[in-house]
C-alpha cells in the first residue's frame, strides 16, 4: 500500500485528536469558507468521524461581500458533498450597519449564523479552521495593539460558550501550507479569497509584510515562537482565573442594583491579579470590556483614594463608599 501524504496524516491526527472528548453519534458543524484550510478540516472531520457514527454538516456564510460570493458557497457546499459530509448547509448574512471594521462586522455575523444553525442541529461543536500561521498574525496584532495578556494568548484550541457549545480549532498546531498540501494530496480545489491579498486589511499587511521581515531578520521560527507565547500566556490566564474566582467570593458582594467590592482586599493584592479582579467583575456583572485607562483609573479607588467621584465605564459605574468600591448599571 501507498504511504499516506505527511499532510493528510498530520492533519487527521489534528482533528482525531480534537475530536477525542466528544462521544460517538455527536453531530459537529465545520465552518466551511471553501478555502484550503477548511476544506482541508472538513475533509479529515469526514474521515475521522466515520467510524465513529458521528454526523459532520459543513455551513458556508456568505456575507454577500463581494461579487460572485454567492457562487463561492454553492461550489464549496457541492464539494463538502462530494467529500461525503452529511449535509452541506448555506446561509447569508448582511455585514453592513453593524457600526464597525468590516472584518469585525463580517466575524461577529458569521458567528451569529454558526451558532444559530448548529443551535437548530443540536451540534455539540463547531470546527473552526485557524491555522498557527493565523495565531501567529492575531498574537502580532494583539501586541501592535497593546491589548495586553489576553490578547497576546491569541485563539483558545477549545472554547465553550454559555449554552455549552464547542468552539474548536483543531488546526491551530498546524501551517497553512499543511492544509493546502492536504487540498493537492486529496485532488481538491480550494478557493483562494481575493481578500486574505487585499492590503487593506491589517492582518493581510501583518502577514504580507511584517512577518516575512521577522523571519528574514531574526531567522525562522517566528510563527512558531509566536503561537507557543499565545499558548503559554493561555496556561498562564488559566492559573490566574483559579486564584480570581477564589479570591472573589471572599471580597465581592452584590449591592443594590450592582455589585461591590472590598476596596482594602483589592488593594492587598498584587496589581496583575486586582486589574483582573476588576475587569473580571465589569465584564461578569455588566458585559463591559475595560481598557487599561479605565482599569487602572478603578485601582487608584482602592489604592489611591483621595475623595475622587464616581467614574464613568462602558455600561456601568464605579465609585469608592465607604471600604467598599460599588459598580452600578448606567
Amino acid at each position: 500500500m501507498p504511504s499516506l501524504n505527511p499532510a493528510v496524516a498530520e492533519i487527521r491526527l489534528a482533528v482525531r485528536s480534537a475530536l477525542a472528548d466528544l462521544p460517538d453519534g455527536t453531530t459537529v458543524i465545520v465552518a466551511l469558507s471553501g478555502g484550503a484550510d477548511s476544506l482541508a478540516l472538513t475533509a479529515a472531520a469526514v474521515f475521522e468521524a466515520r467510524p465513529r457514527d458521528m454526523k459532520v454538516l459543513s455551513v458556508t456564510v456568505d456575507h454577500q461581500m463581494q461579487d460572485g460570493s454567492d457562487q463561492v458557497a454553492a461550489t464549496a457546499a457541492v464539494t463538502a458533498e462530494s467529500i461525503g459530509v452529511t449535509d452541506a448547509l448555506q446561509t447569508k448574512v448582511d455585514v453592513s450597519g453593524r457600526g464597525q471594521g468590516v472584518e469585525a462586522g463580517a466575524r461577529e455575523a458569521r458567528y451569529a449564523a454558526l451558532r444559530g444553525i448548529a443551535g437548530a442541529e443540536r451540534a455539540a461543536a463547531v470546527l473552526l479552521g485557524h491555522t498557527l500561521d493565523d495565531q501567529a498574525e492575531t498574537v502580532l496584532l494583539g501586541l501592535a495593539r497593546g491589548a495586553g495578556a489576553t490578547s497576546l494568548q491569541g485563539m483558545a484550541p477549545v472554547r465553550e460558550d454559555e449554552d455549552g457549545l464547542r468552539w474548536m480549532r483543531p488546526l491551530l498546531a498546524v501551517r497553512r501550507e499543511t492544509t493546502r498540501a492536504f487540498c493537492t494530496a486529496s485532488d481538491l480545489d480550494f478557493w483562494d479569497d481575493p481578500h486574505n491579498a487585499d492590503p487593506r486589511f491589517t492582518r493581510v499587511r501583518v502577514r504580507e509584510n511584517v512577518l516575512p521581515v521577522l523571519e528574514s531578520e531574526l531567522g525562522p521560527g517566528i510563527a512558531q515562537a509566536l503561537a507557543r507565547t499565545a499558548e503559554q500566556l493561555r496556561e498562564d490566564a488559566e492559573a490566574f482565573d483559579e486564584m480570581i474566582h477564589e479570591t472573589i467570593e471572599d471580597i465581592v458582594e452584590h449591592a443594590e442594583a450592582g455589585i461591590s467590592v472590598s476596596a482594602a482586599a483589592l488593594a492587598a493584592n498584587p496589581a496583575a491579579l486586582r486589574n483582573r479582579i476588576i475587569r473580571l467583575v465589569a465584564e461578569s456583572e455588566f458585559g463591559a470590556s475595560l481598557t487599561r485607562t479605565q482599569t487602572l483609573e478603578v485601582a487608584r479607588l482602592a489604592t489611591d483614594w483621595s475623595g475622587q467621584g464616581p467614574i464613568d465605564l462602558p455600561g456601568c459605574t464605579a465609585v469608592r463608599r465607604g471600604g467598599r468600591i460599588v459598580f452600578t448599571a448606567r
